[in-house]
């Protein structure tokens, strides 16, 4: 692992993280949907931003449709999945924002290095 790829991934992630945060807040809060609707299209917003910001400065490929598709189909089952959750357990939003958060750092990481933006033949 690299770290000043990481470094870029976290920084890149800081924007993102506030992306999803205002997102989610206002379609939870303010338009009354669940946490776990909520917590997918806000992840939706933000990720789109986020792959082809890491796309190019952090893993400096070529940022493709089958990628990008592959991308959002993974965090974006992590998303729900933990929305939904929340929603279940009748969690605070806040705490489904901050865990989600914190486990899309190093997971969305370890997946975005290991097999979205993975370079073939190195």
């Amino acid at each position: 692992m690299s770290l000043v790829r990481f470094n870029r991934y976290a920084l890149i992630g800081v924007g993102n993280t506030l992306i999803h945060w205002l997102t989610f807040l206002l379609l939870h809060l303010l338009v009354g949907l669940s946490q776990g609707a909520s917590n997918l299209l806000a992840f939706l917003l933000a990720a789109s931003v986020s792959y082809f910001m890491n796309a190019h400065y952090t893993f400096a490929v070529r940022a493709r449709t089958r990628r990008y598709l592959m991308f959002l189909s993974g965090m974006g089952c992590l998303s729900l999945a933990l929305g939904a959750f929340s929603d279940f357990a009748r969690l605070s939003p806040w705490l489904t924002l901050v865990t989600f958060s914190m486990v899309s750092l190093i997971v969305g990481y370890a997946f975005s290095h290991t097999v979205v933006f993975k370079r073939r033949g190195l």
